[in-house]
């Protein structure tokens, strides 16, 4: 057994509060690529004009092409190996949270119930008139922006730039991380905050910080106890089994 699998399945079962941090990295092997670095959405929108709640208001048209085109990626995309094993992981009771930045709901496809969406999701979408919130399922994008039914714009429900974090979300996750005695940091740079402060937290309290990711990151020689620079989608079901294999 690879050394960092054993070690991380033995501070899994030693904890009583595991929580997971998951970022964009964890998605892409589902087909949605990350917005940050090479084929992202940055790569070819600028998110000034296109992720900011002043463009959007602005003109939410433009912005709509570009919502258009991450909604059509999200609707294709399913849940990967990583997914499914924090699924798992919660079904054991080894794992108590996700605070997730993704607004894909591949976590919640994968079967994870308690999932914190720390920006929102794109299942849904709200009048920026009247207020009202719909399924974003079967909603026309043929013609941008899409309205609602009193003539006002409709925006996902997702958080732009620009846009506070829900209140909900951060109690929640707040809340999450003051508990952990282990956070999990899967797919993520965590170098935007808040949502970056979680690792933090717990490692203040005398938690343990383990990172899954593909490259070193700030966490890697500062907070996090060690580091799996590899895929989550082969790293997180091998921590999984070894975790079986100690249960049985």
């Amino acid at each position: 057994m690879d050394d960092l699998v054993r070690r991380t399945s033995e501070a899994i079962l030693a904890a009583t509060h595991v929580v997971a941090l998951t970022g964009a990295g964890i998605s892409v092997e589902s087909g949605i690529p990350p917005f940050r670095g090479k084929g992202g959405l940055w790569t070819k929108y600028d998110p000034a004009e296109y992720a900011d709640i002043s463009a959007f208001r602005r003109n939410p048209g433009k912005v709509w092409e570009m919502l258009r085109e991450m909604r059509r990626v999200i609707q294709q995309a399913r849940p990967n190996a990583a997914h499914t094993a924090l699924a798992q992981l919660e079904t054991l009771d080894l794992l108590k949270c996700i605070v997730t930045q993704n607004v894909d709901g591949l976590h919640q496809q994968a079967g994870s119930r308690n999932v914190v969406e720390f920006h929102g999701n794109d299942r849904a979408v709200v009048c920026q008139s009247c207020g009202r919130e719909q399924p974003s399922a079967d909603l026309s994008v043929e013609v941008l922006p899409p309205r609602c039914a009193c003539g006002g714009v409709l925006k996902p429900s997702v958080v732009m730039f620009g846009e506070m974090i829900p209140r909900d979300a951060l109690l929640l996750a707040s809340a999450a991380a003051q508990k952990g005695d282990v956070v999990l940091v899967i797919g993520t740079t965590a170098e935007v905050y808040p949502a970056a402060e979680l690792p933090f937290t717990v490692k203040r309290n005398g938690g343990i910080v383990i990172e899954f990711n593909l490259e070193p990151t700030v966490l890697t020689d500062s907070i996090a106890d060690w580091s799996h620079l590899e895929s989550a989608s082969a790293s997180l079901p091998a921590v999984l089994v070894a975790l079986r294999a100690r249960l049985n």
